[in-house]
Formats: C-alpha cells, sequence, structure tokens
C-alpha cells in the first residue's frame, strides 16, 4: 500500500506536539498556531487515516489505541527526516548528535563511564541526556524524542512494541555512612534495621518492587521514617550526613564503596534485582552515534559483570 500523497509533514509535526503535551492549547502554543488550525490539522489527519487518533477531555487529550499504533511510526519517521536535513547541513554531519534517556541507577558509574569512551573515540559527539522515570523516558523514546534509554526497563509496561538488550543484572544492597552504629558489631537481628530511617526508590517505580522483596526477605517491614526518592545525588547526601539506611542499586554506590565513602551492611543476602539493559525503538532506523554508543555499552557492561553480579 503506498503513502497517501494527502499526508504532509505538518500533519505529522501537529499529530506528535499534541500527543507529547496532552493538549491542543499547549500543542498550539508550540507550534506557534491557534488552537482552531490544531485543531483542523488533526481532523484532516483522521480523515485520511479513516481512524480517531485522540479522545478528547475535559483535562485534555490521550491517544486512543490507533493514535498509539500511529505514534510508533510517525515518531522515528518525522526525527529520521530531522536528522537527514542536519546531516547535509556544513559541520553538522561531521559532529552528530546522541539524545540518551537514563535511569538514576545507570547515571552515577556506566554513563559517565560511556560518555567517556565515546568521546574518546569521537572527539566531536554531542551527547544529550535526559534523566526520569522509565515511563516518562520509554514514552520519548517511541516518540522519537530520544534515541536509546538505559536501565531497568524490562518490567515497564510501556515497553510493548520497544526493544531491549540485555547488559547486565544489578543486585540491590543496603549502605550507610562511615561509623554507623550498624557496623560497629556485626548485624545478628536484621529487625534492627527497622530502628534507622531508611532511603528507598518513589513508590510505583520498577526499582521500588526490588527495595520492598530485600527487607521481605528480611522478615521486616519499611521503616516509617523514610526518604523515597530517586535521586542518587539526595540519597547519597542524606546517607551520609545521619544514620539512614539506603536500599541501593550497586552501580549507583560502586565508587563510593570503593572510596570508603559508603560501606555496605552484609546482612547475609542481597536482593537479585532486576537486568540492566538498552531499549531501542525498532520502527525507527538508528542513527551512527546510536549505534556507536551501543558497542560502548557493551563493552563497559562486559566489564561491570565481574563486579556487579553476586
Amino acid at each position: 500500500m503506498n503513502i497517501d500523497n494527502r499526508i504532509k509533514f505538518r500533519h505529522l509535526q501537529c499529530f506528535l506536539e499534541v500527543a507529547r503535551q496532552g493538549s491542543l492549547a499547549r500543542a498550539a502554543e508550540v507550534l506557534a498556531i491557534s488552537q482552531p488550525a490544531v485543531s483542523k490539522t488533526l481532523k484532516e489527519l483522521e480523515e485520511v487515516l479513516d481512524a480517531r487518533l485522540f479522545e478528547r477531555g475535559k483535562h485534555g487529550v490521550t491517544p486512543t489505541a490507533a493514535g498509539l499504533a500511529f505514534l510508533r511510526y510517525a515518531g522515528p519517521s518525522v526525527q529520521a527526516l530531522r536528522e537527514g536535513v542536519r546531516s547535509l547541513r556544513s559541520g553538522e554531519h561531521e559532529a552528530g548528535q546522541l539524545r540518551l534517556g537514563v535511569l538514576s541507577t545507570v547515571e552515577s558509574s556506566l554513563i559517565p563511564d560511556v560518555v567517556r569512551r565515546l568521546h574518546e573515540r569521537h572527539p566531536a559527539l554531542v551527547i544529550s541526556v535526559a534523566t526520569g522515570q522509565s515511563t516518562e523516558l520509554l514514552d520519548k523514546l517511541r516518540a522519537g524524542d530520544l534515541d536509546l534509554v538505559v536501565g531497568r526497563v524490562s518490567d515497564s509496561p510501556r515497553i510493548e512494541g520497544l526493544t531491549f538488550e540485555h547488559l547486565y543484572s544489578e543486585s540491590m544492597i543496603l549502605v550507610v555512612r562511615p561509623g554507623h552504629p550498624l557496623l560497629q558489631t556485626p548485624l545478628r537481628d536484621v529487625a534492627m534495621l527497622a530502628d534507622y530511617p531508611v532511603v528507598v526508590p518513589l513508590a510505583g517505580t520498577i526499582i521500588r518492587r526490588y527495595a520492598n522483596s530485600l527487607f521481605v526477605q528480611c522478615g521486616i517491614g519499611l521503616p516509617s521514617q523514610r526518604l523515597e526518592t530517586i535521586s542518587v545525588a539526595l540519597s547519597r547526601r542524606y546517607v551520609q550526613s545521619c544514620d539512614a539506611v539506603w536500599v541501593a542499586p550497586l552501580d549507583a554506590v560502586r565508587q563510593d564503596l570503593v572510596r570508603g565513602d559508603l560501606y555496605e551492611l552484609n546482612i547475609g543476602l542481597r536482593e537479585p534485582g532486576g537486568s540492566v539493559g538498552i531499549c531501542s525503538n525498532p520502527a525507527a532506523l538508528m542513527s551512527l552515534a546510536a549505534q556507536w554508543c551501543c558497542e560502548a555499552l557493551r563493552e563497559a557492561a562486559q566489564g561491570y559483570r565481574d563486579t556487579l553480579e553476586p
């Protein structure tokens, strides 16, 4: 079936912006056109496709099943066109750009290592890193706003239709500041953990399930006094300033343990955790920069397996 020549770039651009913003008004503002113009453009596209792409409601719009299906291809197609145009501009094709989505658990150690490798081999490469929760990053990947997403995303419901490549498995451990009371004597009774504040990932995140599982295996519940965050920087600073216990991904504290800035509490077990890997959109043509990144990620992961997998 040939592509209907009635579909114009403006239709795709409008569709993608409405999907990103979840609002006709906000999309109109970003596109610098009127809201009626946005509505008209969407109506034209829906007529050509013979499908309803969005459900309208009081609080904005949400993609229909047909809209989600079309989004899978429209985003990468528009991005591929933009990349093609950019590659022909003087000098820009030599530098290249990588748009990487990164979950907080890998931003402390793995990603700096990968960026270093990439810049050593490709000095002019521009690397843009976006952080956030897996659902947000995977949606951006699907829409063509990111080239790759790295982290624990294999369990996310938003991964459907995307491709995941396993790099390594990462365990969850308990870490505390140097001189913490629980380090003074062997920890024979894990119930003592309940006497201290705890730092855990946000409720509803994939990694929180592994943190909860670790406490279940200890036979105790999470302390009521706790800090819930996916910020590695905040978790590190807080734990180093008080007697809180951090349920942390090993990769996030790897360098801290080596330097002696944090210490692992040996409770006789580790939660196996989940699979850290590369998520890509099979509907999009992978850029050369993204291919370079995948190679660097595989190399870095090879060196991590011996130290991160128990």
